[in-house]
């Protein structure tokens, strides 16, 4: 009985391995992909990735120039200096907006678009992280784009507008449905576990007509 309920753990540790789970750090939705071509227009020393599937936007600036990071509203956002200070626009309403994966938050009073920017120190070193709510679908369900859960599919284009140096220029990205990665393998998985358990359970019987 003890060997019988051994491999039946056995078994279920085996699966557990490979059931797919969301990567441990990573808020974002596996069923997305959030893809950056790139700049509207190249600078040398910039590059932009997306972290997390469609949860984050990674900036980093080694072009000696200012890169400045607009809001939802126009407003500058967030911006990294020529000498990598990376600061934010503590009246930006984006700042407080990108808190929470789908905007649910109060914002401050005092976060007004209009308002002259508040510039506040979060970093060195060149690179900014940040949530954008431009670069990945605002709601729970499924997007109506969506016809067959199992194919690749484009949902919308997204342009984060930004400035280089005294020039304007943007971010340029696409958001992809790609669906449940590991889906096609979960019924063999499954399968496979029942009948451990359908063999194991028959061993023991077996076991005890004899």
């Amino acid at each position: 009985m003890r060997k019988h309920l051994a491999a039946l753990a056995a078994a279920t540790a085996l699966l557990a391995c490979f059931t797919p789970t969301q990567a441990e750090g990573h808020a974002g939705n596996p069923n997305f992909s959030s893809q950056v071509h790139g700049l509207s227009r190249p600078v040398e020393g910039i590059s932009v990735e997306v972290l997390g599937f469609d949860d984050r936007l990674q900036l980093l600036n080694r072009s000696g120039k200012t890169v400045v990071i607009y809001g939802y509203e126009g407003e500058p956002y967030s911006r990294i200096l020529a000498d990598g200070t990376v600061e934010t626009n503590a009246n930006s309403p984006a700042v407080y907006l990108n808190e929470d994966r789908y905007a649910a938050v109060q914002v401050p009073k005092q976060a007004d678009a209009s308002a002259p920017a508040d510039w506040t120190k979060v970093s060195d070193g060149g690179e900014f992280n940040w949530h954008d709510h431009r670069m990945h679908w605002m709601q729970s369900t499924t997007p109506p784009q969506v016809k067959n859960e199992s194919r690749k599919t484009k949902i919308f284009d997204y342009r984060i507008p930004i400035r280089v140096g005294g020039r304007r220029d943007a971010i340029d990205g696409t958001l992809f449905w790609v669906g449940p990665a590991d889906t096609p393998k979960m019924p063999l998985l499954i399968g496979g576990f029942v009948l451990i358990v359908i063999c194991g359970a028959g061993v023991l019987v077996i076991r005890r007509r004899r």
